[in-house]
């Protein structure tokens, strides 16, 4: 029985989790769409919303305000979650975020295509909507 236990350990340590966590999510933002397996596309799905989220909350109140210096923390928290890749963070701030303005969340979409050759894993797509 799984009572109470949460989240996925993939077969990996906890610090390979979180590269291969940073590394999916990096590459979804930067190519829109990636190819991988289930389970892994419902173990980055969550972070990568988040990530587009803080985003949104960032440029929303420094719209509000009328400052953008406060989307500053914002950008360095995402940042700070996506190994200090400029480009990605100043990509997700000026176009994907945008796009998401009045969107309350779902930012993420999953197709299922041909399971993989080699071992039948279920393969997916998952991209931003």
């Amino acid at each position: 029985m799984r009572h109470r236990v949460h989240g996925k350990k993939l077969g990996r340590n906890s610090g390979q989790r979180a590269a291969l966590r940073r590394n999916l999510t990096l590459a979804l933002f930067q190519h829109g769409r990636i190819q991988t397996t289930r389970a892994k596309a419902d173990f980055v799905r969550g972070s990568a919303e988040r990530l587009i989220t803080i985003a949104k909350r960032g440029l929303a109140k420094a719209e509000a305000t009328n400052n953008p210096m406060i989307a500053v923390n914002a950008r360095r928290l995402v940042a700070s979650r996506l190994y200090n890749d400029r480009d990605t963070v100043q990509k997700l701030f000026d176009e994907i975020a945008p796009r998401y303005k009045e969107r309350p969340g779902g930012y993420t979409r999953i197709y299922r295509i041909d399971p993989r050759k080699g071992d039948n894993a279920d393969m997916v797509l998952l991209e931003l909507v």
